[in-house]
């Protein structure tokens, strides 16, 4: 049987990204392509700067430990550019052989359909979820509505808007009182919608600490999301990988915050919060948590990969929100997981840009012709 791997095209990882995840992105980008590169890929890496600048890091480009403020400065990195969005798009449509894009970006224009919309539209294969999924994916107040019209179990929730916040402060921290006194927790966990890697994140000890957390999370996004909070709830997640049929799933793996709740610092300071990659649940619960999983991701119209999150309280598993583009750091459940299954690091991102090749060969065909219309 043959794979779209037997001639294997070259990779262009794209990393950095104007967004807050921006310097996370470089971790996930830098490491992908460590590991395509020693597993005999010819790789290049485009660094998408704060102003949305596309930049050619030199071919031999590793990281090697450098922080990501070493990266405000790709010309000190032999970085070629910058060159505009549109230039950038048509230099890789014009490549020969043609490449497969690793999306490695984290958050609004990597994550969100924007990107994946340019590089459909340019005809270029790329890894993970189309507009629909990468939109969804990015939305949880969507992902939200979605899983609760299915009847999928969610942490209850309310929306605010910045134009709202601005024009009626008052009112909306009254509702918000209401609605922690519906839940008889008057913890909220408030966050950007649109945004991951717990950024803008604050947990909301009560009511005179809910303008303050509105206030952080507007800093990334007109609209915030304000969540019960579980007490007790333990960090579970679940990686997926693949396109129906059939999905491979693992997991769910744990993590146990270092902090109060998993927020950035948590995440990213190695040593500080402790995962495991099989959580100690029971094999019913692990089932279920699975389903679910399952469920969350076909539901958005997910495809090749993600990381769908959970709390569970007890033995009641919530959705917590499902990550399109996961990360892909030394301390990520996404990339480690799928070990169980015999998928290290390499293998994972060598199977994902099969399936990106997989369904880059199942577009429509094109271009549409006149004798094509119904006239």
């Amino acid at each position: 049987m043959t794979s779209p791997l037997d001639a294997r095209p070259p990779i262009v990882v794209l990393l950095g990204g104007p967004s807050a995840e921006h310097d996370v992105s470089i971790v996930s980008g830098t490491a992908i392509a460590d590991a395509l590169r020693a597993d005999g890929f010819e790789v290049s890496q485009v660094l998408i700067d704060l102003e949305g600048r596309w930049w050619w890091l030199p071919a031999d480009h590793e990281r090697g430990g450098r922080p990501g403020a070493t990266y405000d400065d790709p010309p000190s990195l032999g970085a070629e550019g910058p060159v505009r969005v549109g230039a950038a798009i048509d230099r890789l449509a014009a490549a020969a052989p043609p490449p497969v894009i690793f999306i490695a970006l984290h958050g609004p224009f990597g994550e969100d359909g924007t990107v994946q919309a340019l590089l459909d539209v340019a005809g270029v294969a790329y890894t993970g979820s189309g507009v629909l999924g990468s939109a969804i994916g990015m939305d949880k107040g969507m992902q939200k509505r979605i899983w609760r019209g299915l009847g999928l179990p969610v942490v209850d929730w309310r929306e605010v808007r910045i134009a709202r916040w601005r024009a009626e402060r008052d009112a909306v921290l009254d509702e918000l009182e209401a609605f922690a006194a519906g839940a008889g927790e008057p913890r909220l966990m408030i966050k950007p919608a649109r945004l991951g890697s717990s950024v803008g994140m604050t947990l909301a000890h009560g009511p005179g600490e809910r303008a303050a957390a509105l206030e952080v999370a507007f800093r990334f996004d007109s609209l915030a999301l304000a969540e019960t909070y579980l007490a007790g709830a333990r960090d579970l997640e679940v990686s997926i990988i693949g396109t129906e049929p059939p999905l491979g799933i693992y997991g769910p793996g744990e993590i146990v915050a270092g902090h109060e709740f998993y927020d950035f610092e948590a995440k990213y300071t190695p040593g500080l919060s402790e995962t495991s990659t099989r959580a100690e649940v029971t094999e019913q619960l692990r089932a279920t948590i699975r389903k679910l999983a399952r469920d969350a991701y076909r539901s958005v119209g997910a495809e090749g990969f993600a990381r769908v999150d959970f709390l569970v309280r007890g033995d009641e598993p919530f959705l917590s929100e499902i990550n399109t583009i996961p990360g892909f750091t030394p301390i990520s459940l996404f990339p480690t997981m799928p070990a169980e299954g015999g998928l290290d690091f390499a293998t994972v991102c060598r199977r994902l840009i099969e399936l990106a090749l997989e369904r880059h060969a199942d577009r429509p065909p094109g271009p549409i012709r006149p004798s094509d219309l119904l006239r």
